[in-house]
């Protein structure tokens, strides 16, 4: 009892001396950033910043969607699976691509391609078949996330992975540079460790996205390419900082490859101390986008909640990030109810 009272004892002289001399705790720095935009409202007046609805997989919503009435909305951003684009090695299969470009320009609208070489849930794979064999050591690999399996991801860390990708990135740009507004590979966030994967090691991982992400430059010279760029595997900001997403930001703006997130969580501090601190710390010219996803029009992540009796977040939402973020993209989930209650009256107001 003793020991735990001198304990607490210098933690709180540790905790006035601090408080005394204005010292701010680091990983809450940006805490209340959100306040200065908690007046923001809707109408939402027109800025430089592009936006796109996010349909995910299900493209099939894209035929008679409201965006396409919109004026305020470039597009869409649809995510395609490595194995639907490459279903056996070196024969690419693009019709989807094709045919959403196709209907969307009828319609003076634009598409934003998410490609997809990683899953969230164990029962959906997104790597092609034949990279999963010895040649390619695997070529994917289940992540363990706090609730178990969470999903299969391609081992990005992988010369003879990054290869096949790299392959998959110069057939699209062939095709579809300049065709379509912009491209952006996956968020960097994985489940993966040397106890899920022997060959996976932070450094490996970190030097594998950058390989991807100067194909993807170098197969898309015209059209917009970004990397979305969150959590890095072996590191927690600010406390465990080996310097992973920060080299990965300054790749990106070295070579000319945007920079971009999922979850835009402005009261969160694992968003705020990674992605968006990247963003808001820095100066761009490669374009920063961020995506409201699944959630987080009622501040939370990966949620199917319906809340019925609801503050309307998507202006405080756009006005952080294009004051606090100074984004060029914002991808607008379309969630029901919240897209068309929420996010289009803010946009249709003003014309």
């Amino acid at each position: 009892m003793k020991l735990r009272s001198a304990v607490l004892g210098c933690v709180f002289l540790s905790a006035t001396t601090s408080a005394a001399s204005g010292w701010v705790n680091p990983s809450e720095r940006y805490t209340d950033a959100y306040k200065s935009y908690l007046d923001a409202k809707c109408p939402i007046g027109k800025t430089e910043i592009k936006h796109f609805v996010y349909l995910a997989r299900d493209r099939e919503r894209l035929r008679g969607h409201v965006l396409l009435e919109s004026e305020r909305f470039s597009g869409a951003q649809i995510m395609y699976a490595w194995n639907q684009l490459e279903p056996s090695k070196d024969v690419y299969d693009f019709s989807m691509i094709e045919d959403d470009i196709d209907y969307l320009k009828a319609r003076n609208k634009k598409l934003f391609i998410q490609l997809q070489d990683a899953t969230f849930d164990s029962k959906y794979r997104a790597a092609p078949r034949y990279l999963l064999n010895e040649e390619y050591d695997g070529g994917e690999v289940l992540q363990r996330g706090e609730n178990g399996d969470d999903g299969w991801t391609a081992k990005r860390w992988n010369k003879a992975v990054q290869q096949r990708f790299g392959a998959l990135l110069r057939a699209l740009g062939e095709r579809f540079d300049g065709k379509v507004e912009g491209i952006n590979l996956q968020e960097t966030a994985l489940g993966v460790s040397s106890e899920v994967d022997r060959s996976f090691t932070p450094d490996k991982y970190v030097e594998g996205l950058k390989n991807n992400m100067a194909a993807l430059k170098k197969a898309f010279a015209r059209s917009a390419t970004m990397q979305y760029a969150n959590f890095m595997p072996g590191e927690w900001l600010p406390w465990e900082d080996k310097g992973y997403l920060k080299s990965i930001y300054a790749y990106g703006e070295e070579i000319g490859v945007g920079l971009g997130a999922p979850d835009l969580m402005v009261r969160r501090k694992g968003q705020l101390n990674h992605a968006l601190a990247m963003m808001h710390e820095n100066e761009y010219t490669a374009p920063l986008g961020i995506a409201i996803q699944d959630g987080n029009y009622i501040g939370q992540t990966n949620s199917v909640q319906v809340v019925e009796r609801r503050p309307n977040l998507v202006p405080l939402l756009h006005e952080f990030a294009a004051d606090f973020l100074r984004v060029d993209y914002m991808f607008w989930v379309d969630q029901a109810p919240y897209f068309e209650e929420d996010v289009l009256p803010c946009f249709e107001s003003i014309r």
